[in-house]
């Protein structure tokens, strides 16, 4: 599961990048927000709120992160929704998060800017 996770932070660190760029929050500032968001995603879900549903509570929930980094909730969603909610309980999606993103920054930065053509 654990890998599953690093695969979602691989998947959504295109999403973090926009005009405010999570890399102007530097690592340890992006990797917190990043895990905060999917904390909350991880907290809907464990809620009970439907997917469809999720970006909505969210974000009328008035997160304290940079609006920016909620532009990754519907990928997030979509990861963590397909998880058991069982095995959800015994995890703490944000930590593991906030954990693998800083441990793999210079990966995922280099990842971005492949893809950004740059």
């Amino acid at each position: 599961m654990i890998r599953n996770i690093f695969a979602a932070a691989l998947v959504a660190a295109p999403l973090f990048a926009s005009p405010a760029s999570a890399d102007d929050y530097g690592k340890e500032d992006s990797c917190k927000y990043q895990g905060q968001v999917m904390a909350a995603v991880q907290a809907a879900r464990l809620d009970r709120v439907p997917e469809a549903k999720v970006e909505e509570t969210i974000r009328a929930s008035n997160p304290e992160w940079p609006e920016n980094f909620s532009n990754a909730i519907p990928q997030l969603t979509q990861h963590v929704y397909q998880m058991k909610r069982r095995d959800l309980k015994n995890i703490d999606l944000g930590e593991v998060f906030e954990t693998q993103c800083v441990e793999n920054w210079d990966q995922i930065q280099e990842m971005k800017k492949n893809l950004s053509g740059g």
